[in-house]
């Protein structure tokens, strides 16, 4: 199947599989990769190193393209860009809000420049500054997230600007794809559904918890870094949300000092990209804290195991999600499903 999307990057399938924290790792993109859809790596949990050896492992395992996704506000994040010039990426994406000057520094070097987008506003923003294609995450999406559904997102957008436009949250099958692909937008993207594959590193103990979520077994709180973060309910979260402050400044330094430790940062630094995140936010400091080092949380589940610990990111499609297909499995049965129900709806 040709759209904008794969013309735009060079994949055979209009499937993204996103850069999740500690779970897109370089063998979860090169499976993608490798399956025809466009993989995309994440960073910000990796040193600027680490992200070198992760971008060489993943080139190691494919040919195709695939992508890394960025936080504009870390402070080395010009690092992590050269980074990517170097090694020839093909795709940058950006968590949260983008930086017009690093999207240009990359479009300069021939990178693709592709920014996930909550708002038709910032869509149109940075179609302005010379985005190559938008992914539009409605309310739906895991991690991170907004107010507004897919469906009522991706229309606006799609009406709004003149680029490739990316579907995300609550995509899990062809059904879906199709759907997206009605409303105009050029492909899908998803995380949780590449999360729960057996290409993903992620214990089994961890895709067993999501395995056996119900819809309403995902929520969406603020209680972790004071934005709207959509997760699995889970003890830890539960505990988040009836902490004091005192408390939860507690936890928070105490989060934070593990964080430092092993991303190998100093506390000067994760204080100015804490200030830098508080700015314009009405955040305590024990939200900054948490928000700096919450790939502490992340990681206790997602790389550790620990379930009664750590975080655990989630669309609500988890609830719909029974199995642990391969990449290549998965993609090639989305398609599948695309045909028959484009050719299902032809007949109607």
């Amino acid at each position: 199947m040709e759209t904008p999307l794969t013309r735009l990057v060079g994949v055979r399938r209009p499937i993204v599989q996103t850069g999740m924290g500690w779970a897109a790792g370089p063998r979860l993109v090169s499976a993608t990769a490798n399956a025809g859809a466009l993989g995309i790596l994440a960073s910000a949990t990796m040193t600027v190193d680490g992200l070198r050896a992760a971008v060489r492992e993943v080139k190691s395992r494919t040919d195709a393209p695939f992508g890394v996704n960025l936080r504009a506000d870390a402070s080395d994040a010009g690092d992590r860009v050269r980074v990517m010039i170097d090694e020839g990426v093909r795709v940058a994406s950006f968590a949260l809000a983008p930086s017009r000057e690093l999207m240009a520094e990359l479009k300069d070097a021939g990178v693709i420049v592709i920014p996930s987008i909550g708002a038709r506003r910032h869509a149109e923003k940075v179609a302005a500054w010379g985005a190559d294609a938008v992914i539009v995450q409605g309310g739906e999406g895991g991690g991170h997230t907004g107010e507004v559904a897919t469906t009522v997102l991706l229309p606006q957008v799609v009406d709004a600007v003149e680029i490739p436009v990316v579907a995300a949250g609550g995509f899990f099958d062809g059904r879906g794809l199709v759907a997206a692909l009605s409303y105009g937008a050029a492909g899908i993207a998803m995380g949780t559904r590449f999360l729960l594959t057996s290409d993903s590193t992620v214990p089994d103990a961890v895709k067993e918890r999501y395995l056996a979520a119900t819809v309403r077994d995902v929520t969406v709180t603020t209680a972790v870094d004071g934005l709207p973060h959509r997760m699995l309910r889970t003890d830890l979260v539960d505990a988040l949300e009836r902490s004091g402050r005192a408390l939860a400044f507690l936890q928070a330094v105490r989060r934070a000092a593990g964080y430092r430790k092993l991303s190998g940062t100093t506390w000067r630094r994760m204080l100015l990209d804490g200030r830098a995140l508080r700015h314009g936010r009405d955040l305590t400091w024990s939200q900054v804290l948490l928000a700096a080092n919450t790939p502490m949380l992340l990681k206790a589940s997602m790389v550790d195991g620990r379930t009664d610990l750590g975080v655990m990111a989630s669309g609500q499609v988890a609830g719909l999600i029974d199995d642990l297909p391969s990449c290549a499995e998965l993609v090639d049965r989305i398609m599948k499903e695309a045909e028959e129900t484009r050719e299902r709806l032809a007949v109607l």
